[in-house]
């Protein structure tokens, strides 16, 4: 398998820049072709309204905003993919959508992807479709994909690499269509955190990922560690700055997506206090 169709989505003109431009170095180190969808979102969710209370002028007006806004992430989008180097394939596709609408509209373009490029969905400016989209990239698309720190310094390709290991039918997905980067990377880590003493693994955590992907021609090795802090995200992220890597694959969303939205987990705390890519898979 080879990324050749990347897609990237972006909902506003200020985060044009960054994520076409962080999309647009990875399609170029992969010899691939960068869509870019860009959304106008119409946030009314009116069911019904009754005559002479203005329903209709207040639909009227938050199409607008949602087609203004729409054109101008286009322009942000297409100035962005202009700066980058000639030999760049690229196209724009402008869509608006409501919000309830927006799932089925990301899943239909992330389904025929090999990866799909998208910003953290969580932090400041960040709104709900941002969340959205990750999970219908995710779920519906059936696509892996790649989260942007806030400020990624580069997104080529990555040289070391970190899987997040738990043997989870998620976490395998994910280093299935994580292989192209893997392949390509100088030293990739599978990290298992606090192993179960009774799963299958118990006699060698990691070891039966690492000699599948030796196979591959991967240069892996595999980290035990502790849990010493209360979350697994803190200490995969303090075992991410030691080993100075590049990229964390994981799986996405072991547990519910209820509880994950209600509670946290794994999932929502890398991506919260994400650093560098997370390429995630489900």
């Amino acid at each position: 398998m080879a990324y050749k169709t990347l897609t990237t989505i972006v909902t506003s003109a200020e985060e044009a820049a960054t994520t076409v431009g962080a999309a647009a170095q990875l399609a170029l180190a992969l010899d691939a072709h960068l869509d870019i969808l860009c959304l106008g979102i119409d946030r009314t969710q009116i069911g019904y309204s009754y005559v002479g209370t203005g329903g209709g002028v207040l639909l009227q007006i938050a199409m607008d905003r949602a087609e203004a806004d729409a054109r101008s992430a286009e322009t942000a989008a297409r100035a962005a993919a202009t700066l980058q180097p000639v030999n760049l394939r690229w196209s724009v596709e402008t869509v608006v959508a409501q919000t309830g609408g927006l799932g089925d509209l990301v899943a239909l373009r992330a389904r025929f992807a090999d990866l799909v490029v998208l910003p953290k969905p969580y932090g400041k400016g960040r709104g709900s479709e941002a969340e959205a989209a990750l999970e219908a990239a995710l779920f519906e698309g059936q696509a892996p994909v790649l989260v942007l720190p806030d400020s990624p310094a580069s997104v080529e390709l990555p040289r070391r690499i970190v899987i997040g290991w738990n043997q989870s039918r998620e976490a395998m997905v994910a280093v299935r269509r994580a292989l192209p980067l893997l392949k390509r990377a100088q030293m990739v880590n599978i990290t298992v955190i606090d192993p179960p003493q009774h799963g299958p693994e118990r006699s060698d955590p990691g070891g039966a990922l690492c000699q599948m992907l030796v196979r591959h021609g991967v240069k892996a090795e595999v980290s035990v560690l502790a849990r010493t802090m209360p979350r697994i995200a803190d200490v995969l992220t303090r075992h991410l700055r030691d080993m100075n890597a590049d990229l964390l694959v994981m799986g996405a969303y072991g547990h519910s997506r209820f509880r994950e939205a209600i509670l946290g987990g794994a999932t929502r705390n890398m991506l919260e206090q994400a650093e560098l890519p997370v390429l995630m898979a489900h």
